[in-house]
């Protein structure tokens, strides 16, 4: 099988290749596609080394997959062209998540929606996905009314030189002597503020996190509350999550639902301190939730605290699931 990866030289395009190597999936020939300025340089796959190649050449090679992690002006431009091929893309920005007409997934939850006419596929924001892993099943048994999240993300979110800002930082270098991708410095810091702000005083991210949440659930009834917050951690996002429900819940019976979740590991024993943590979350694919306790101030109403590896099942690993779910279904061979 052909296999594109359109922006292999960033965080998740790299991470792509491993995940994809790592659940061997049945790539025959991998087809790495970056910016022009990458063009020619080299990378890894499975011990061989490949060639970077131009968006044009990879479409003129005709794959049968590609997974896009390269923005998304370069997925609004490149993703129909690669369709028009026959070849369908899993699209990891932002671009086509709210399109009415393109299916949002995440491979545990909703995979079912996938049809053999789905070309353009959207893999859906880091934040969102590890929010909505665990509420799922809790929205079938208790029914979601409202979520009030707020979130604690990396610098790995991102990308590349927010990380090289905030080692920048840590070495003692003076604000103005080193380029910078956030208005503030970020080590001993901490910003409320992801993506651009919005009329409505909430910033891009936090409206996706509502938007996303609800088509994801297919429910538009459910209230969905954010801040999202930028944090000096190199990986792993952490969220702190107050959800109400239609109905009451016992917390032994959230604790088994957790359990029993495919992609949930389930790390909730306070007395031994034991709760997730994102330097625990890095290079695993599920999604850690703990510290569940109801909310002392509402009737039927959940605290809980999750964490992820954003980089793989906030991004690559849910992008490489959904090939996964095409290939069983025959719609990509």
């Amino acid at each position: 099988m052909k296999v594109a990866v359109v922006g292999v030289t960033g965080l998740v395009g790299t991470r792509m290749l491993e995940v994809l190597a790592e659940r061997n999936f049945p790539v025959t020939e991998l087809l790495p596609v970056a910016s022009e300025r990458s063009v020619g340089k080299t990378i890894t796959f499975n011990g061989k080394e490949y060639t970077v190649i131009s968006a044009e050449d990879a479409i003129a090679a005709r794959p049968a997959l590609a997974i896009f992690s390269a923005g998304a002006g370069a997925s609004r431009e490149l993703a129909p062209k690669f369709a028009a091929v026959g070849c369908r893309v899993v699209d990891n920005s932002s671009c086509w998540r709210m399109d009415p007409d393109k299916k949002l997934v995440v491979s545990e939850i909703n995979a079912d929606v996938l049809t053999a006419d789905d070309y353009i596929i959207a893999n859906p924001n880091c934040s969102t996905i590890q929010m909505v892993v665990p509420l799922a099943p809790l929205h079938k048994a208790y029914g979601i009314k409202r979520i009030v999240v707020t979130t604690y993300q990396s610098v790995t979110g991102t990308g590349k030189h927010a990380v090289e800002q905030m080692e920048a930082e840590r070495k003692g270098a003076k604000w103005g002597e080193y380029p910078a991708v956030y208005p503030y410095p970020i080590d001993m810091n901490i910003l409320p503020h992801i993506d651009q702000f919005l009329d409505n005083g909430y910033t891009k991210e936090e409206m996706k996190m509502v938007n996303e949440t609800r088509k994801i659930l297919r429910d538009d009834s459910i209230g969905v509350s954010p801040t999202t917050v930028r944090v000096p951690v190199i990986g792993g996002h952490s969220e702190a999550v107050n959800v109400e429900f239609e109905c009451d819940f016992d917390l032994d019976d959230v604790r088994r639902i957790m359990t029993e979740t495919p992609g949930v590991t389930l790390q909730d024993d306070p007395a031994h301190n034991i709760y997730p943590m994102p330097l625990y979350s890095l290079g695993h694919d599920d999604v850690f939730v703990g510290r569940f306790r109801r909310d002392p101030s509402l009737p039927r109403t959940l605290n809980f605290w999750c964490v992820s590896d954003n980089i793989r099942k906030g991004a690559a690993t849910n992008a490489v699931q959904i090939a996964e779910v095409l290939l069983s279904r025959g719609f990509i061979a």
